[in-house]
């Protein structure tokens, strides 16, 4: 299972990769897998801020739908706009063009309470 060094995670199997107070967020690698087919990912058009622990939207796939819950506090920048036609981008490329919200980190605090990936990794296995 692929869990990239360089990104923090939460127990609901979300990522976060970090640029300055700048976050992108995702699913792992695992709950794509987990999910199975992933045919829709709804994120309401107006969501303006996330906060942690809560939901933002969910993912359907062809067996079930997940919420999706955001790592930290942060403003939403951008909403993938290639996951409107694209959602298997998640199941290809979970950690690349897959990214679901562009974010402004609110709470930076909140990023160092996250999982590492050695973490992460005793969690899923």
């Amino acid at each position: 299972m692929n869990v990239p060094n360089n990104l923090k995670y939460t127990k609901d199997h979300e990522w976060l990769k970090v640029e300055g107070n700048t976050g992108f967020v995702g699913i792992t690698d695992f709950a794509q897998s987990e999910l199975g087919d992933i045919v829709f990912v709804d994120i309401a058009a107006d969501v303006n801020e996330i906060s942690a622990g809560n939901s933002f939207g969910t993912i359907e796939a062809v067996k079930t739908v997940s919420e999706l819950f955001a790592p930290c506090d942060g403003k939403v920048l951008e909403i993938n706009p290639k996951l409107q036609d694209e959602p298997q981008l998640i199941n290809s490329d979970a950690y690349g063009d897959g990214w679901i919200l562009k974010i402004e980190i609110a709470n930076s605090a909140q990023v160092n309470e996250l999982l590492s990936d050695e973490d992460y990794s005793k969690l899923i296995s």
